[in-house]
């Protein structure tokens, strides 16, 4: 079993990296996450999780890497939910952060994980039923605590209709909610339209 590849980065692409140790380049399938967190970088460890496909005419063995072991965590949590495969985790994984995976399954966003290419309302409510508890007992999510009992908690109708608007506007929905929800965590109370300009100022 690989834990880790650590070496050196010869090649690089949103979903791809090479990774050269001891004379050996492994190709790893990344996601967006990861492609972020490694770009610019000479030297680099990923965290493994390995995947051998046995019995049909051609077998294979494929490696994902992950720049945190957070995030390879939540990728094996991901494709134990009925319906989530390899590249739908992966998938789900370069449109979220982990944070804001973790954010979303715990608030029970069905929503916003349906944002995700080919995640339909019926998947996106598996995923959140099947993790919502194990990612709080698991300790994934740093921002989690253990009891789930101390999570700010925002107004979902403002939110909603705040990420609805910036994403009519032409943002993207994940980034979007991202800075909205930090802005409702630090000021409950504001109305759509100033959430709505404060995210504008914030949103890169």
């Amino acid at each position: 079993m690989i834990e880790y590849i650590h070496g050196d980065l010869t090649e690089l692409t949103p979903a791809l990296a090479v990774v050269e140790t001891a004379g050996v380049g492994y190709g790893l399938n990344i996601s967006l996450n990861t492609y972020t967190a490694i770009q610019g970088k000479q030297e680099v460890k990923l965290y493994v999780h390995e995947v051998l496909v046995t019995g049909g005419r051609d077998d294979s063995f494929t490696l994902f890497g992950f720049a945190t072991k957070q995030e390879r965590e939540l990728y094996r949590l991901l494709i134990t939910v009925s319906g989530v495969g390899g590249n739908t985790a992966r998938m789900i994984l370069s449109s979220l952060s982990p944070r804001e995976l973790c954010e979303i399954i715990s608030t029970g966003n069905d929503k916003m994980l349906k944002t995700v290419k080919g995640i339909g309302l019926k998947t996106a409510q598996r995923i959140i039923i099947d993790l919502k508890d194990k990612i709080v007992s698991l300790g994934i999510a740093d921002e989690l605590p253990a009891s789930g009992g101390n999570v700010v908690m925002v107004n979902n109708d403002v939110k909603d209709e705040a990420v609805s608007a910036l994403t009519m506007l032409g943002f993207s929905p994940a980034p979007s909610a991202k800075v909205v929800v930090d802005i409702l965590k630090a000021q409950p109370d504001l109305p759509v339209e100033q959430v709505v300009k404060l995210a504008l100022k914030q949103i890169k």
